[in-house]
């Protein structure tokens, strides 16, 4: 995996639908490469690329034994923007909260 782990790595890889889909199926169990690019429709090399961004993303990790590249969900990336929407959630409720006292003072 190359560099940190951020919510907008996450962001960027969830941005494609492919890689959607990609996240999709695996979730549901593991699969090897040519697996995913048969209902996908694209080819080997596509599938690679896609999952080159997901795995630097952390949402899946990939494994090769012998000729086989297998490929699972992993939550990494998942946690990162369970942070992040933590953060700007408790953020925006605190904003909130400051406005509603605005508006109060103002009647």
């Amino acid at each position: 995996m190359k560099g940190k782990i951020t919510a907008a790595r996450v962001f960027h890889a969830l941005g494609d639908p492919t890689r959607r889909a990609i996240v999709e199926k695996l979730s549901k169990r593991p699969l090897s490469v040519s697996a995913l690019a048969g209902p996908l429709g694209i080819t080997l090399t596509a599938v690679v690329q896609h999952l080159q961004v997901l795995e630097e993303s952390g949402l899946v990790r990939t494994e090769k034994i012998g000729r086989v590249r297998t490929c699972r969900a992993e939550m990494t990336g998942l946690s990162v923007l369970e942070r992040w929407i933590a953060e700007h959630r408790s953020m925006w409720e605190r904003r909130f909260d400051r406005l509603g006292e605005l508006l109060d003072e103002a009647d």
